[in-house]
C-alpha cells in the first residue's frame, strides 16, 4: 500500500496523533513563533535607525536583502540532511533577520495600530486553519497542484503590475494572495504532519530539522497573508 493510502487510512481511524507527533507539532509552532519575533524585532529596530534605512534602502544592497532569504532557505531545503542542526538553526535565524530588515518598510509606511490590528487578524485567520489543517480527515493533497498553480500566478501578476502600477490590480492580487495563502495554511498543515511520517527516522536531530522545514514553511504563509491584509486593510501615515 502506498504511503498516502496508508496516511488516509491512519486519518480514519482517528489514530493519527502520537506522543512523538505531538512533539514533532510543537515544535514547528514554536519555531515559527520564534522567527516571526525575530522577524518583527529586527524589522521595528531597522525602521528605526535612518542609517541602516538610507544603507539598505534605494542602494543594491536592498536587492541582495531581498533575495538572500529565498537562497538560504533554497540551501537549507537542499542540504537538510547533510547539514548540522547547529547550521541549520543558524542559517534559519539569519533567514528570519534577514526577512525583518527587507519587511521594515512597512513602520514606515503604516501605522502601529494597523500593523498590529491586521497582525492579530492574520494570527486568528492562520491559526484556524493550521487548527483545520492538523484535525481534518479529509485528504488535503489534492489541492497541492492547485495552489501552486495560483502561487504562480500570483507571481507573474505581481511582476506584470511592476510595470503596469494598477492600483486595482494590485487590490485583486492582494486578495487572491489572501485567500490562496490562507488554504496553503490547511494543506501545509496536513503535509507537515504526513512528512513527520515519512522522513522522520526517530532521532532528535532529525525531527527539530524536520520541525524547522515545516516552521518555514508556515512562516511563509502567515507573512504572505500578513502582507495582502496589511496591504489591503492598514492605514497609511
Amino acid at each position: 500500500m502506498s504511503f498516502v493510502k496508508d496516511q488516509q487510512n491512519v486519518r480514519s481511524q482517528g489514530v493519527y496523533y502520537s506522543a512523538g507527533l505531538r512533539n514533532y507539532l510543537v515544535k514547528v509552532y514554536n519555531y515559527m513563533a520564534m522567527a516571526l519575533g525575530i522577524t518583527g524585532i529586527v524589522a521595528f529596530f531597522t525602521a528605526s535607525s535612518q542609517t541602516i534605512m538610507s544603507a539598505v534602502y534605494g542602494t543594491p544592497l536592498q536587492w541582495l536583502i531581498v533575495f538572500l532569504p529565498i537562497i538560504l532557505v533554497s540551501v537549507m531545503s537542499y542540504k537538510l540532511h547533510s547539514l548540522s542542526f547547529q547550521s541549520i538553526i543558524t542559517i534559519f535565524v539569519s533567514f528570519s533577520a534577514l526577512m525583518g530588515i527587507s519587511l521594515s518598510y512597512i513602520f514606515v509606511l503604516y501605522t502601529a495600530e494597523s500593523i498590529a490590528r491586521v497582525f492579530f487578524i492574520t494570527a486568528a485567520m492562520f491559526g484556524a486553519m493550521a487548527l483545520y489543517g492538523n484535525n481534518t480527515k479529509h485528504d488535503l493533497t489534492k489541492l497541492g497542484s492547485f495552489l501552486m498553480m495560483g502561487v504562480i500566478g500570483l507571481i507573474i501578476a505581481s511582476l506584470v503590475n511592476l510595470f503596469l502600477g494598477s492600483h486595482p490590480l494590485q487590490f485583486a492580487i492582494s486578495l487572491i494572495t489572501v485567500v490562496m495563502f490562507t488554504l496553503m495554511t490547511a494543506y501545509d498543515a496536513q503535509r507537515i504532519k504526513d512528512l513527520y511520517y515519512q522522513f522522520n527516522d526517530g532521532s532528535e536531530i532529525a525531527t527539530n530539522k524536520l520541525a524547522i522545514m515545516g516552521s518555514t514553511s508556515l512562516y511563509f504563509n502567515f507573512i504572505n497573508i500578513f502582507l495582502s491584509l496589511l496591504r489591503l486593510f492598514g492605514d497609511r501615515k
